[in-house]
């Protein structure tokens, strides 16, 4: 399994894995189908993210196959340029293997030298195995969005999660 940084090549291949997994995951902001971005708009986010340099995605590689992704988008205001928001997307068959893990100490790698020192995400306060990975990686709970998604009929609260390098 090898876990880099993404090139603008792989964008057509990451447009497809996002959609994949929002397909299996009732965790996700978009549901499946929803989302919109297509090939050249991923590769020129890809580009955009690159010249920030606060923003970078990470990917997770399988036999040519994109399994995984992390993206962490930094802030765009002098006020936070030192923090990311994060978001992560494994295919459900590679999840539990310790990939999640391994795209997080990834980032914290290329967080310390691009000199990010927030690392922040929101999580559906059901996602046992989000939670359970996110504590791991030494994340702590600020607080709750309560009633922040409407998932399956019903309103889910959210919680807000970050840790300070």
């Amino acid at each position: 399994m090898l876990i880099r940084e993404i090139k603008p090549d792989d964008a057509e291949r990451l447009v497809k894995l996002i959609k994949l997994v929002e397909r299996e995951s009732q965790y996700m902001l978009f549901e499946s189908g929803e989302r919109n971005t297509g090939p050249e708009q991923q590769r020129k986010r890809i580009e955009v993210m690159k010249e920030e340099g606060n923003s970078t995605i990470f990917v997770a590689e399988e036999n040519d196959e994109l399994v995984g992704y992390l993206f962490a988008m930094g802030g765009n205001a002098k006020r936070n340029k030192h923090s990311v928001y994060l978001v992560i997307g494994i295919l459900s068959e590679y999840r539990g293997l310790g990939l999640g893990t391994k795209l997080f100490k990834q980032l914290q790698e290329w967080a310390t030298k691009h000199s990010i020192h927030r690392l922040e995400l929101s999580v559906v306060n059901r996602n046992e195995a989000g939670l359970k990975l996110y504590k791991k990686m030494g994340f702590d709970i600020e607080g709750t969005k309560r009633d922040s998604l409407y998932i399956d009929g019903e309103f889910v609260d959210e919680y807000y999660m970050s840790k300070l390098l």
